[in-house]
């Protein structure tokens, strides 16, 4: 993990996630759900469900669709949008790109 002058930070190759699948990235005190939908897109969200803090790496992705692993609140992770509840807040998400084959975020 590296992190440029411009404030993107290298979360790791693109082809290290399925498509359909979320993975786990930490970085200092914070934790990020990094997203491959199954149009071949990615999405970073925060890594932990606003509902019961579980983290949603853990949790199943259905096409643009994360399910938090606990109580099956669900979430749009490509905008962060708590979609099913018991999650009724939204998820924060982050401008994500993918150059070099790598994954690139802004966690602001």
């Amino acid at each position: 993990m590296s992190a440029s002058n411009d404030g993107w930070i290298d979360a790791g190759g693109a082809e290290e996630i399925d498509p359909e699948d979320v993975r786990r990235f930490d970085l200092a005190e914070r934790s990020f759900a990094i997203y491959r939908t199954a149009d071949d897109t990615y999405h970073v969200t925060d890594g932990f469900c606003t509902h019961a803090r579980v983290h949603l790496a853990d949790g199943l992705v259905m096409g643009k669709v994360i399910e938090c692993p606990k109580h099956n609140g669900r979430f749009d992770c490509t905008t962060g949008q708590a979609i099913r509840k018991p999650a009724c807040v939204d998820l924060k998400s982050y401008p994500v790109k993918v150059e070099g084959g790598r994954v690139f975020f802004q966690p602001g």
